[in-house]
């Protein structure tokens, strides 16, 4: 299994501050990726969004700087920096910046043995 990239190990850092806005974008920078789990830093121009979607995994979504609104199966949520959305697996999500915001969003996805016991 592969552990955290991109960044320095036995360092301190402020995560906000590894990844920068860029004019008329959505910047990602992909912290942890396999099958398991998903740890990516967001950042959102204004008015810049992620259409609605969905994941097999649970999401859980940690706002830095600004805030950002999040659409999860219809229901709409603003997300301010220091606050945290989970957004459950399998449920239509959409990301909006309604102003420039960054966010940590960490996604958990099942193992095999759960979505063999959740189809029954």
């Amino acid at each position: 299994m592969a552990g955290i990239k991109n960044f320095e190990k036995a360092e301190v850092v402020t995560l906000k501050e590894q990844i920068d806005y860029q004019k008329g974008q959505v910047v990602s920078k992909t912290m942890a990726q396999n099958e398991h789990l998903s740890v990516t830093l967001f950042a959102f121009d204004k008015d810049e969004e992620i259409s609605t979607h969905e994941s097999n995994g649970d999401a859980m979504v940690l706002v830095l700087e600004g805030t950002g609104k999040f659409t999860v199966d219809g229901q709409e949520y603003l997300v301010h920096a220091g606050e945290t959305l989970i957004m459950p697996a399998k449920k239509p999500h959409a990301v909006f910046g309604q102003e420039e915001f960054k966010m940590l969003l960490t996604v958990v996805f099942p193992s095999e043995k759960q979505l063999e016991k959740a189809r029954g």
